[in-house]
């Protein structure tokens, strides 16, 4: 917990000579003239995606508010060792690898941006949602399971989240979103693509580019992916990438929606020497009334992005499943 709470703190009192930094700041570029992004990108976050009430349409803290954050947190931490020995041992494993402490000058109220008052748009008629649950659970929902984590119960792994199942990152995407730990992506630049490695899951989109928007060609309806497929271009510095045809099989946002006709676009635009602000845009009709926004900081990661090997160490799922038989059995002996 102490580690997050410096985090903060470095937050507010580093902030002034980020700034400084990004004002004299100039785009580095690659030997064919792009905005240059290459590198290992962390876009941890403690920030809310939808943004509390109090805030109205405000979408930044002030100075005062990010201290009392702090301090707030620093209380936090002081009692943390009484807190570790409630929680137990595992709460003090899960807690040694949460990361979601943002780095950055400008700490906003929430990452969604439009709708104005940062809340996710209303609903569409006959969108579908899911309540993923730990345990043995049984929420009564059917397969498909959308979801990244959590499950609808343990019949087989058909019953569990994606990214239990080694299909799709929790935060992996597309879009990147802020989670607890592995918040990490790689960018790899060419000529004439783009390639986005995340640490979940280890996937890699490879985006072909285009020259403008109007050249991005029409897609076939019937060739579909679980991440969708991605085409981009240059708008000056920003880096633009459209993905469409996903495969249903996954969820539109968060646990709602299926993400058959939603469309991703995604902007990367480089605005310090260790700063990407990523833009994304959800359009889904199908999921929700309007379209929605939203703006994570990315911060600069001084190292490599190793291999996140989901299958060959996936014992977990092998053990909910076991487990739930022996659940069973002992419940049909009467000994539980």
């Amino acid at each position: 917990m102490k580690k997050i709470g410096s985090l903060i703190l470095f937050i507010f009192f580093g902030s002034l000579s980020l700034i400084s930094v990004a004002q004299d700041f100039e785009v580095p570029r690659t030997e064919w003239g792009k905005a240059d992004l290459q590198g290992v990108w962390n876009f941890s976050s403690n920030v809310p995606m939808q943004r509390p009430n109090r805030f109205g349409e405000r979408q930044f803290l002030t100075e005062e508010e990010v201290a009392e954050a702090a301090a707030r947190r620093a209380a936090a931490d002081a009692n943390s060792d009484a807190a570790l020995n409630i929680e137990g041992v595992d709460g003090s494993y899960n807690d040694f690898w949460i990361e979601n402490a943002g780095i950055g000058g400008n700490v906003r109220t929430s990452h969604i941006v439009y709708p104005t008052d940062g809340k996710l748009p209303g609903l569409a008629e006959g969108a579908v949602t899911q309540r993923g649950v730990y345990g043995g659970v049984e929420t009564g929902d059917s397969r498909p399971v959308r979801i990244s984590a959590g499950g609808i119960g343990m019949d087989g792994p058909e019953d569990r989240g994606l990214s239990e199942r080694c299909i799709i990152g929790f935060n992996a995407g597309p879009p990147f979103v802020p989670s607890l730990y592995n918040n990490n992506v790689q960018i790899v630049q060419g000529r004439d693509s783009v390639v986005l490695l995340t640490e979940m899951i280890h996937d890699a989109r490879v985006v072909k580019l285009y020259d403008s928007a109007a050249d991005l060609p029409e897609l076939d309806e019937n060739v579909r992916l679980w991440t969708g497929d991605s085409r981009g271009y240059w708008d000056g510095d920003t880096l633009v990438v459209v993905t469409n045809n996903f495969n249903g099989l996954s969820a539109s946002f968060g646990s709602t929606g299926t993400s058959m006709e939603k469309t991703l676009i995604e902007r990367f635009t480089r605005v310090g020497p260790f700063t990407v602000d990523y833009e994304f845009t959800v359009d889904d009709p199908a999921t929700y009334t309007d379209k929605f926004t939203a703006i994570v900081s990315m911060t600069k990661v001084g190292g490599l992005l190793y291999e996140y090997a989901c299958h060959e160490g996936n014992y977990g799922m092998v053990n909910i499943l076991r487990g739930a038989r022996v659940q069973e059995r002992l419940e049909a002996e009467g000994l539980l």
